[in-house]
């Protein structure tokens, strides 16, 4: 029986060639890197591709939405394109980033990460619609 499960299918593309080599997709490096940007506060979300079509269809979350990976044999090297929180300190958050993917994709892969690359695509700012409501203020009655 087939499964179109897309955990599966990470999994799946990495292949062992040989005897003492294994290659990991691109697109499972991409899973570990998205993953821990979702967990950084400040990021609203990512940007680029075509994934916001595909998230549409499928009803499903595009965790590799907005990253860029180049696996060699032993390396990665990531791009990732992000949306900032209005009044989030952008080097705080980039930092944040690049240290969580680092440590994200060297622990699950066993790859040495050589770059991260940041690249703010935006802000979001909170419009009037998405403001909390604060219920807390009293009314001042005369």
């Amino acid at each position: 029986m087939e499964e179109n499960n897309e955990e599966v299918k990470a999994i799946e593309e990495i292949a062992v060639e040989g005897n003492d080599t294994i290659k990991i997709a691109n697109e499972a490096v991409a899973t570990y890197a998205g993953i821990a940007v979702s967990e950084v506060p400040g990021v609203y979300g990512m940007s680029g591709g075509f994934a916001g079509i595909t998230e549409a269809l499928s009803g499903k979350k595009n965790l590799t939405k907005g990253i860029k990976v180049d696996v060699g044999e032993k390396d990665a090297k990531i791009d990732v394109s992000i949306i900032v929180e209005y009044g989030a300190r952008i080097p705080e958050v980039a930092f944040e980033i690049q240290t969580r993917v680092k440590k994200s994709v060297e622990n699950m892969t066993g790859l040495k990460v050589l770059e991260v690359n940041v690249h703010v695509q935006g802000v979001h700012a909170i419009s009037a619609k998405e403001e909390p409501k604060d219920d807390t203020k009293e009314s001042v009655e005369d």
